[in-house]
């Protein structure tokens, strides 16, 4: 079971002191049965004169930071070190009754699921290409189903560094063949839900397997990927814009709906459009052998 060390620096720059109003952090990541948080600390310049801890409607950790001073640079360093262990997705491991899709999801689960997997209204267009992983039955293997559209949409789309705020919808990431991590994650998402596979967003961190003992701030980065309901072994993670599939050098943070629902770190701030000049963010993910 590795030990992961994780270091995320934001840093906002002003061209002079501006006031802040209330900022919300996502950066703690999650405990739960495959990675376990052993420290955390956050550093913050200015220090705010209330940080409030939290957790939402999906049990993410949220941080409500409230600012008195005036600065021309606003800094969170966090500081997290977690043990993790491997998940993988064996056939096996899932119930007999969803070992072939379709399946129906058990009474019990169907009132917490039915949120990660209604979409509104469903393009047809989406709902056409996600049915060609299908065989003309319309039945298939589900790991098979879900490994083979992890590793396609790696294969045939092309991953991109956007760094537009948002996400593309799933169309747009259809009519590009491209997008960033989100955005493949997010077409991923519909095109499960649009099968009636419940799915869900995953925003934390990439390890890179950079295990150098320097300061500099490498080895990691910012990451999002999807989680997909199976009964058995429960949320599975597949990362379609690597194509892998389990939790192999993923760092949970939030687990959410929509990808707006897991912003890392947001907050507002008081002067001119101009007195802004820009945000910087650096991760460094390092691992150790237990």
């Amino acid at each position: 079971m590795p030990t992961l060390t994780i270091r995320h620096l934001t840093t906002y720059h002003y061209r002079r002191p501006v006031a802040f109003g209330e900022h919300r952090m996502m950066l703690r990541p999650r405990d739960d049965d495959h990675q376990k948080v052993l420290e955390t600390a956050i550093e913050i310049t200015p220090k705010p004169i209330r940080l409030a801890w939290t957790r939402d409607a999906f049990g993410n950790h949220v941080a409500i930071g409230c600012f008195a001073d005036l600065a021309s640079e606003l800094r969170f360093e966090s500081t997290i070190r977690l043990e993790q262990a491997p998940a993988g997705f064996r056939a096996d491991d899932i119930e007999e009754s969803a070992r072939t899709y379709p399946f129906a999801y058990g009474v019990e689960d169907q009132p917490d699921l039915a949120r990660y997997i209604a979409c509104g209204r469903r393009d047809p267009r989406l709902a056409r290409w996600a049915k060609g992983f299908l065989p003309a039955d319309g039945s298939a293997d589900t790991r098979e189903l879900l490994c083979d559209m992890t590793r396609t949409i790696h294969r045939t789309f092309r991953h991109v560094a956007r760094h537009q705020h948002g996400t593309q919808s799933p169309m747009r990431t259809l009519g590009l063949s491209s997008g960033s991590c989100r955005d493949l994650a997010v077409l991923m998402i519909a095109a499960l839900r649009s099968l009636g596979i419940a799915a869900r967003f995953v925003s934390g961190y990439l390890n890179l397997g950079d295990d150098d003992d320097d300061d500099r701030m490498a080895g990691g980065n910012t990451h999002a990927w999807v989680q997909a309901y199976v009964p058995g072994p429960g949320w599975v993670d597949f990362d379609p814009s690597r194509g892998v599939v389990g939790n192999e050098n993923l760092v949970r943070v939030a687990v959410v709906r929509e990808p707006r629902e897991a912003i890392p770190l947001q907050g507002v701030w008081f002067g001119k459009a101009s007195d802004h000049l820009a945000m910087k963010v650096a991760v460094r993910v390092s691992a150790r052998a237990a």
